[in-house]
């Protein structure tokens, strides 16, 4: 593949996905949503996080594991706890890398 082709292909790519993210966000701003849609578009970002972590957290080598060996299991349920119960995202996150730091020390 030349670099010219590399480069038409890369800025193409860029330019469609821009176009695709963009012309959404451009009409619906223009838009008075009714507040159900609002409040069910809300639940969206909430929705896609959960589902990226959770298969992280119980598919972390591609192999499939809910167990009490799973490090990253053992760390969401602390990191979890404590963003529940501070709603500190920040704290949360030092939470969930130390636990899993000492727990990935402990089961290895």
């Amino acid at each position: 593949m030349s670099a010219f082709l590399a480069w038409g292909l890369s800025i193409g790519m860029a330019l469609s996905n821009i176009a695709m993210r963009w012309t959404p966000l451009a009409v619906l701003s223009r838009l008075e949503l009714p507040e159900t849609v609002r409040r069910w578009l809300g639940y969206i970002p909430v929705t896609v996080m959960a589902a990226i972590v959770t298969v992280q957290i119980l598919h972390p080598d591609g192999v499939f594991r809910f167990d009490l060996t799973n490090p990253y299991l053992l760390a969401a349920l602390p990191t979890a706890a404590v963003y529940k119960f501070t709603r500190s995202f920040l704290g949360a996150t030092v939470t969930g890398m130390v636990a899993f730091l000492a727990f990935r020390y402990v089961l290895a």
